[in-house]
């Protein structure tokens, strides 16, 4: 009989954020003798899978979240696959149900997944986000009335940032008025800061997120650094069933990293490169790294992270479409990332799924 009681996990797949964040999570259900059960889709699946071999692994049905490669044509594009999301939601609903009666669930943890909940009292759920306000233009009323509905169908919804005034997320976590059962979880990282690590790289790239504006971007920092005289690692963010390395001159690509790896990689680096998502800036604050942000084209929560965090002297960016070289310069006149004292207290939070 297996005696550990089983937490469902289910990060959403939009990029790797959300699964990347979910990990410590994991790691600390381990380390307090519960047994995590993980269930997503696509390419965040695939890289738990890598993360944690010996756990069960679930696949729910994908939301067919995609991005337009023009910015004006992105709002019609999600619009379009509206039917489809709702659709998949409605599945992913019953899906899980049938995973609660199967595997012996006794609680849920959803980092962003909407129809990730139980139906059933007794089996406490968890939802997982930075975005109590989703900024999406003048639809931004909206879509956070529709987010905090969702959030409402779980017993408490833990956002990754602190209550403070030294919070990462700004507006998009923190809002005035509300009846949501919240609880601030401080930051979440799957990364932990090595000061015996040497700086061995010129940059780092990290790509991540949806197509086509991964692939726009990797295709503009190839042309940008073909002439690059320093050392560059480009890690592609492209989850396959293998790593693959290929090394030219000065450039070495590769699909993916583990955790582990990565967290070397961006250790022994000087500077980094990559998109504003949350997840990446929870990591590099771990990290204490300087970092040079390029927001996804029309996803409105990076390009404001990203402006937030230029006004706040943390880190520069610029639009995808007018990054050149020249522009790493000016990293050198902003602050970077300060360091964190506090820890996420895991085995309060977790006492959720102790209960009788």
């Amino acid at each position: 009989m297996n005696d550990k009681k089983r937490i469902l996990v289910a990060p959403l797949n939009w990029g790797l954020g959300h699964a990347t964040r979910c990990i410590p999570i994991i790691n600390a259900l381990m380390g307090q003798n519960f047994e995590p059960i993980i269930a997503s889709d696509g390419a965040a699946l695939n890289l738990l899978k890598k993360e944690f071999p010996t756990l069960i692994h679930l696949e729910l049905p994908t939301y067919h979240i995609s991005y337009s490669k023009y910015k004006f044509f992105l709002k019609w594009q999600l619009f379009k696959k509206l039917p489809k999301l709702i659709k998949a939601i409605n599945e992913e609903k019953r899906e899980v149900q049938n995973i609660i009666k199967i595997y012996d669930i006794k609680g849920i943890i959803s980092d962003n997944r909407f129809g990730v909940y139980s139906t059933k009292k007794g089996i406490p759920s968890v939802y997982i986000t930075h975005q109590l306000r989703v900024y999406s233009g003048t639809t931004t009323w909206l879509t956070t009335k529709i987010h905090q509905k969702i959030i409402n169908k779980h017993d408490e919804c833990w956002i990754p940032d602190f209550e403070n005034n030294s919070n990462l997320s700004g507006k998009l976590g923190h809002i005035e008025s509300h009846k949501l059962n919240l609880k601030y979880i401080g930051v979440l990282s799957r990364f932990s800061k090595n000061n015996s690590i040497s700086l061995e790289n010129d940059i780092l790239v990290v790509l991540s997120g949806l197509e086509p504006q991964r692939s726009v971007l990797e295709e503009k920092i190839l042309k940008e650094f073909e002439n690059y005289k320093g050392h560059i690692i480009l890690v592609r963010g492209v989850v396959e069933s293998t790593q693959t390395k290929i090394k030219n001159k000065n450039l070495t690509i590769y699909n993916f990293m583990k955790s582990l790896e990565l967290e070397k990689a961006i250790l022994s680096s000087h500077l980094i490169i990559s998109r504003s998502g949350y997840t990446t800036i929870m990591d590099l604050t771990i990290l204490e790294k300087k970092v040079f942000f390029i927001p996804t084209p029309g996803q409105n929560e990076q390009e404001y992270l990203a402006k937030r965090l230029e006004k706040l002297n943390i880190a520069p960016y610029c639009k995808q479409s007018e990054f050149t070289i020249e522009k790493l310069e000016k990293i050198e006149n902003y602050n970077g990332f300060l360091s964190l004292e506090k820890e996420t207290d895991f085995e309060t939070l977790f006492s959720l799924f102790k209960r009788e």
